[in-house]
């Protein structure tokens, strides 16, 4: 339950954030693209130190609160009515400092109740990224109708901030919730979180939040600064898991080697996944016609910012009955591996993007059906299902528990990684400022989308390729449990 109300602020944010960079404050393309790509960098890279802060210094649950009620503060901030730079580079390092307390935390809890029963942790991460579409799902059809409603009576202004304090109300929710179930989780948590609380450790902690709130607002300023920041943290996370690996028991060995390979197929598919507050968001915007009709028959109209809704919608409906496949193969011994999940997962994500990609085919005067989207979001949903959903059982299932934090906050980094190659891979469908005509946007947008479908076949291939050494790390793992 907290997940969805923190996911309900964190998507509600997304879903606008874009559009406010473009056309609430003047920004190019180019520029918002990057500049939430390294945001989405940070805020992933984050959990990494959260992780390892919740393991040992204050305790899993505890930092799972604390990052709510940052965050929280973060989306407040951002409903301040300024356009002012650095003010809303500040609010994200707000938020980027939450996520890294919240997300690896909670993630690891989940992972600490099912522990030991492989088949149970993927039913349960899928169950739990049914949640986290839950929250985003309400967020992203309600804070754009929000912002609408008050920029419609009180002019170009207002609305954008109205929204961003609705993804605060979100996060208070949450808190209030974790406070009323909290005895359901009295029975687990890290080592820190059965001794009493030691306040120099907080006050360490949060000295250094404040810290990593003024280094993300300068990183999110320059971009050269973010360019060295991702790329050096990538280094770093690859000579880290390599490090482990040569230091960790013979047994464990393989896990780890397992894990490495499926964190770095992870980093690919994130790629396309930040195509949708990116690219496609602002394919949204300027090439797709935004009422569903039926036989001529007009049913709704939506905002662009809403098209993002389609995939926690299409992730709602999927979640159960992949769970459920996933429980009675397991029963039965004949569940797919997780590798193979990946495999199969990219090649629906390349389905997804070329259907994208033909949009062109069905243009009129350059805007393209809603149908389309709904169809594409449908096959890379089910795509993220099969890779994204089962990265964190990934971790849960081969990863030794006592490097679970750190390994959770490690798998976010390279999400994060791969979220800022994103932002630059969507500046291959840059559209000039100025440009509005319809029928000279669509080619553009449509080009990059039939990329990624290539590009999605390739790392089809790959993850194909390694099938067999996948097979051989899992048969070793399972040996030494």
């Amino acid at each position: 339950m907290i997940e969805l109300w923190e996911r309900f602020g964190y998507y509600g944010m997304q879903a606008l954030i874009v559009y406010f960079m473009v056309q609430r404050m003047g920004f190019e393309d180019s520029r918002a693209n990057l500049v939430w790509g390294a945001a989405a960098a940070l805020i992933y890279v984050a959990p990494a130190i959260g992780g390892w802060i919740g393991d040992k210094v204050l305790g899993t649950k505890r930092c799972m609160v604390l990052g709510a009620m940052i965050l929280s503060l973060g989306y407040a901030l951002m409903a301040v009515p300024t356009t002012n730079t650095w003010f809303l580079f500040s609010a994200l390092g707000v938020i980027v400092v939450g996520n890294g307390l919240f997300k690896p935390n909670t993630a690891n809890l989940v992972r600490k109740i099912y522990e030991g029963d492989d088949s149970k942790i993927d039913s349960a991460f899928t169950m739990y990224y049914m949640a986290v579409n839950v929250g985003s799902t309400f967020s992203m059809l309600a804070t754009p109708a929000i912002k609408d409603y008050f920029n419609a009576a009180h002019g170009n202004e207002i609305g954008w901030h109205v929204a961003y304090g609705v993804c605060s109300v979100g996060l208070v929710i949450g808190v209030l919730t974790l406070l009323m179930m909290r005895a359901t989780i009295r029975h687990v948590g890290s080592l820190p979180d059965e001794r009493p609380l030691d306040k120099g450790k907080l006050a360490m902690v949060l000295g250094g939040g404040v810290l990593a709130v003024g280094l993300s607002a300068v990183i999110l300023q320059y971009q050269s600064i973010a360019r060295v920041f991702v790329y050096l943290a990538g280094i770093v996370v690859l000579g880290i898991f390599v490090h482990l690996i040569r230091k960790s028991e013979p047994s464990e060995r393989a896990g780890l080697i397992a894990a490495l390979v499926l964190t770095l197929q992870t980093v690919f598919f994130f790629i396309f996944y930040q195509q949708m507050s990116t690219s496609l968001s602002l394919f949204a915007l300027r090439n797709v016609d935004l009422e569903f009709n039926v036989l001529g028959a007009h049913l709704w109209t939506w905002s662009p910012a809403q098209f993002q809704a389609l995939n926690a919608i299409w992730i709602m409906v999927l979640s159960p009955v992949l769970a459920l496949v996933y429980t009675r193969a397991g029963r039965t011994g004949k569940d797919l591996s997780i590798a193979g999940k990946f495999a199969l997962g990219f090649t629906v994500v390349a389905a997804g993007f070329f259907t994208y990609g033909f949009a062109g085919q069905f243009a009129v005067n350059g805007l393209t059906s809603s149908w389309i989207m709904i169809a594409g979001y449908g096959l890379y949903s089910l795509g993220e299902l099969l890779v994204s959903g089962l990265g964190l059982a990934m971790v849960a299932r081969y990863v030794p528990a006592r490097m679970g934090g750190f390994m959770m906050g490690a798998y976010f980094v390279a999400t994060g990684i791969s979220q800022y190659l994103g932002g630059v891979v969507a500046n291959y469908a840059s559209v000039p400022q100025g440009m509005t005509d319809p029928l000279q946007t669509l080619p553009i947008y449509t080009s990059l989308f039939n990329k990624l479908g290539i590009a999605a076949v390739i790392c089809t291939l790959i993850a194909l390729s390694v099938l067999p050494l996948m097979r051989r790390l899992t048969a070793t793992h399972s040996s030494h449990q």
